[in-house]
């Protein structure tokens, strides 16, 4: 592949470490010869771009484990959730201009597109390039397949605007509903998990492919940008079709069983999407995504006995079942009494996180289990990698408000927040961003 030419720029602009500058270069060169769709939102699903990904195979229009980059709304939003998840928030560094950010969101979407089929960040990868510099993928994918790798890109309220600096010239393209998130009760945020100027949501089905793919978009970003914190995850914590079995949270209950579900494209219209009829325009296919990091007290969790967990939750620890009877998905009855208190207590979590209390607003969940080790006095630190899209932060603020007095409380602290806002999906070789940007 011949590297093209780009402009000069003065010293000072420079962004990209030189051992990293030919991988910059050859994502540049494949976002500015395709041809942006500015202000549009792209066609049908794109399933074979870059050019040298692998055929469909037996005429299939998407390979197994294989979700396109390109199209109307970003892959890892609907997309039937995987068993793995590496996210990572990023902070653009001092002294990066509209033009780094451009071409940061150029090279991620072009090795994203590239990696999501399977394939290494650049034509020359891990192995075919210069033996006396740095390959241009760290290699540790080599041989594995794209395990249904999906590559989420969204944008944080620090960079429109901060400090009353307007970075990068799209302060006046803000959301509106873009704002950091009220304080809840029981919150001990920290700061080292909260917040950042991009956020990337990295699932797959494998484990590796997932860091690898965040280790590589961190190289890509070299001196424009830095993570400010990130999390790996195992084990969904929430199921997004049908077909998925609900899975359980490191409490020992299914998680998830009243979630949007995703075939249902109403549904989604309604609560997850950004409508053509909302301003900005740019945002339209578009989403919120709500990020908190949530610490279970695992030690105090497991010294409760089975009647305490199940009327905390509302429901059985089994079959999932509501208190007030049925099976998993039966609708619960929160009239239902027995012995003459009701089945299903006034501060169970499943009654006060249904939509009857919430003034009818749902989300949808694509939350992990994580387990960062043990702390200084041997507890387990784990907890739920909570993530949420939806519409609207409105929606999420109105859930998460009437979970105030949710007897789940006591065992649980919320200890990292980020709200980002994801555009559309990028038109075919063209960048997430570009209807903001381009």
């Amino acid at each position: 592949m011949t590297e093209p030419d780009v402009p000069a720029r003065r010293p000072s602009e420079v962004a990209v470490d030189a051992r990293l500058s030919r991988r910059a270069l050859l994502g540049a060169a494949a976002a500015g010869t395709a041809g942006f769709v500015v202000g549009g939102i792209a066609g049908p699903l794109v399933t074979r771009w870059p050019p040298d990904a692998p055929e469909p195979a037996d005429g299939a229009s998407t390979p197994p484990a294989v979700h396109p980059f390109f199209g109307a709304h970003q892959a890892g939003v609907t997309t039937a959730v995987q068993e793995h998840l590496h996210f990572a928030a990023f902070d653009m560094r001092e002294r990066t201009d509209r033009r780094d950010l451009v071409s940061l969101l150029r090279d991620w979407s072009y090795a994203a597109a590239r990696m999501t089929q399977g394939l290494q960040v650049s034509p020359s990868g891990a192995l075919g390039g210069d033996p006396e510099a740095p390959p241009d993928d760290t290699g540790e994918a080599l041989g594995l397949a794209a395990s249904g790798l999906t590559v989420t890109i969204g944008l944080g309220a620090g960079l429109f605007e901060r400090d009353g600096i307007d970075r990068f010239g799209i302060a006046a393209a803000r959301p509106s509903q873009l704002e950091p998130l009220p304080p809840f009760v029981g919150d001990a945020l920290q700061s080292a998990w909260s917040d950042g100027d991009l956020g990337i949501q990295v699932c797959a089905d494998d484990p590796q492919v997932a860091v690898h793919a965040v280790r590589n978009l961190s190289r890509i970003a070299a001196e424009r940008a830095a993570i400010r914190w990130s999390q790996t995850g195992f084990g969904r914590a929430s199921s997004t079709t049908a077909g998925q079995p609900t899975p359980r949270n490191l409490m020992g209950f299914k998680d998830g069983t009243g979630n949007v579900p995703v075939e249902d494209r109403a549904v989604v219209d309604q609560h997850v999407w950004v409508p053509p009829s909302s301003a900005p325009g740019w945002l339209s296919g578009g989403t919120y995504l709500v990020v908190r990091k949530i610490e279970m007290l695992i030690d105090d969790w497991d010294r409760e006995p089975l009647t305490s967990q199940q009327a905390i939750f509302g429901r059985t620890k089994g079959s999932g079942a509501p208190l007030s009877g049925g099976e998993e998905f039966t609708a619960p009855d929160f009239a239902t009494r027995v012995d003459g208190a009701f089945a299903i207590d006034r501060a169970a979590h499943v009654r006060l996180a249904h939509p009857s209390n919430t003034g009818g607003m749902r989300i949808l969940r694509r939350g992990y289990n994580y387990v960062d080790g043990t702390d200084t006095h041997g507890r387990l630190k784990a907890g739920l990698l909570f993530i949420a899209y939806q519409r609207s932060p409105a929606q999420f603020i109105a859930v998460q408000r009437a979970l105030a007095t949710d007897l789940l409380n006591d065992y649980i602290r919320h200890i990292g927040s980020a709200v980002f806002v994801l555009p559309p999906g990028a038109s075919e070789g063209g960048f997430v961003g570009e209807t903001l940007l381009g």
